[in-house]
């Protein structure tokens, strides 16, 4: 009698626990029976996440503009380079030889959504007098957001300051070296333009 009572619906929330006691089935035993739900449910979410995590990760990137110009060494020079400092610039400065400033120069702004580490600018070009491109990379490690790159075609691989390319493309790559945005000139889209010379391909990684 005092068990039945027990049992009494005193509270309506109580009514599924008597109902449970009766049945004299371990609570456990019922717990365990939705645990095969539960990860089926959670490697769903999960593969959910792993198919949405590289599209949120991948940046989009776009060139705003670029600006083609001759620079003397002098102009790079600062105040601090005077006093022993090394070469300063707001910009990333890459060059095909470094220990030289003189040549010309592409200016590149890039807007990158996230940050590009091991991505590579390529440049090709159309020095007056050549049939077939030119092209060279360089490698960049960019940050989120806007930057200006100053891409430099210096010492003996550019005549002098009287020389202007015909024509130019500049391509940014990601570190797969897929394409992720272009700029180039007028000329350059016009349908005799030749492809870049042959063997002119984006080097493999340093190991």
């Amino acid at each position: 009698m005092r068990n039945a009572n027990r049992c009494l619906p005193h509270a309506a929330n109580r009514l599924s626990l008597c109902r449970l006691a009766r049945s004299r089935i371990p609570v456990g035993a019922m717990s365990t029976t939705l645990h095969p739900f539960r990860s089926l449910l959670l490697a769903l979410t999960l593969s959910g996440l792993a198919w949405e995590a590289p599209r949120a990760l991948a940046a989009e990137a776009n060139i705003v503009r670029v600006w083609p110009e001759y620079r003397t060494a002098e102009s790079f020079v600062r105040i601090g380079e005077y006093f022993g400092g090394q070469e300063r610039a707001p910009e990333l400065i890459v060059r095909t030889r470094p220990d030289q400033r003189n040549g010309y120069y592409f200016l590149t702004r890039v807007q990158t959504t996230a940050a590009l580490r091991g991505a590579m600018l390529s440049l090709e070009y159309f020095a007056p007098g050549d049939e077939v491109a030119r092209v060279r990379f360089f490698p960049v490690d960019l940050p989120a957001g806007s930057r200006a790159i100053l891409a430099g075609l210096t010492g003996a691989d550019w005549p002098d300051a009287k020389t202007a390319p015909t024509a130019w493309r500049v391509r940014l790559l990601g570190p797969d070296g897929s394409e992720l945005a272009r700029e180039q000139s007028f000329l350059w889209a016009l349908p005799t333009a030749p492809a870049p010379e042959q063997g002119a391909e984006r080097p493999a990684p340093a190991a």
